[in-house]
């Protein structure tokens, strides 16, 4: 009989962008593979983007089983996926890391739990998951990002979270899920934040006659990309004055996508206090101190 979502027993054959282990029939349901196990250039190019962002993730992950190991900790780790859409990133990180370990261990090692509020989508996941025979390592949540925190269904901790592309205000409440759950890890893709701009543009005749930084957001383009940077930069405050050490860097080239930037966060538990002053020192000088409670270094 026919391991599902094993590869397929031919190495010969296979796209040489596919990495020896991963499972074929997962690649072609995820639409990266054609029906006949072929790549054109965008599946090439989508696959590419998958390992840069999958090697930002392994490590994290690498250090902290080998901690658990260390300390004859046998716990799986677990994943928190936000916004998980058709839990893409999931599947992959199942089938790359937790899936490899597992056999490596002879014990299962870690779970990824896809957290979505398309209910639909959350079916299609398990469906998928009990099809390719990845339904041990996964776990599918119907609720939204702000909602997860309270979810009965997902655990009191988690080790790491990741939101790829969680729209506006979702990436903070991904970034609310993780300092609740202790996570040790989070890597996060912020899009469309459109609430710090929103509050930019509402205020901007008075900020204009209050200091000439206003000019930075007067015109309407400017007023959406300011909004935009500032909002990772009081993200990036926020995990540091929470104990994490930050390092933000490109996704994948320009030329791909203008969502383009990765906040990674490794908790250390030293908490910096210039960091929360910074904070609150941004949020008074660009009239933002109605997001006080958003962007509270006090949690």
């Amino acid at each position: 009989m026919k391991n599902r979502g094993q590869t397929a027993p031919d190495q010969d054959t296979w796209p040489p962008e596919v990495r020896p282990g991963q499972s074929l029939e997962l690649l072609k349901a995820l639409h990266i593979l054609t029906r006949d196990g072929k790549l054109n250039q965008d599946s090439r190019r989508k696959l590419k983007q998958v390992y840069h962002l999958f090697q930002f993730i392994e490590k994290p992950l690498l250090a902290m089983l080998a901690d658990r190991q260390a300390q004859g900790d046998t716990r799986p780790l677990v994943l928190a996926d936000h916004g998980a859409g058709k839990s893409y990133l999931g599947f992959i990180i199942q089938d790359l890391f937790f899936k490899p370990q597992a056999l490596q261990h002879g014990r299962a090692v870690g779970q990824v739990i896809g957290i979505e509020t398309r209910a639909e989508l959350v079916t299609a996941s398990q469906q998928l998951a009990n099809q390719l025979g990845f339904a041990q390592g996964m776990h599918f949540v119907n609720a939204s990002v702000s909602q997860a925190s309270q979810n009965q269904a997902l655990p009191t901790q988690v080790d790491m979270v990741t939101a790829l592309h969680a729209c506006d205000t979702a990436t903070d409440d991904a970034i609310a899920f993780g300092l609740a759950k202790q996570a040790k890890a989070m890597a996060l893709v912020p899009c469309c934040q459109a609430e710090v701009a929103s509050h930019l543009r509402s205020h901007k005749a008075l900020n204009l006659s209050r200091t000439p930084l206003a000019e930075l957001w007067r015109h309407p383009l400017h007023t959406r990309e300011i909004g935009s940077q500032l909002t990772n930069v009081l993200r990036c405050l926020l995990l540091e004055a929470q104990g994490y050490q930050v390092t933000v860097t490109e996704l994948v080239g320009w030329e791909h996508s203008l969502k383009n930037e990765l906040i990674l966060a490794q908790y250390t538990g030293q908490r910096k206090q210039s960091a929360a002053q910074r904070l609150q020192a941004l949020l008074e000088a660009f009239g933002l101190t109605s997001l006080n409670e958003r962007f509270s270094a006090h949690k």
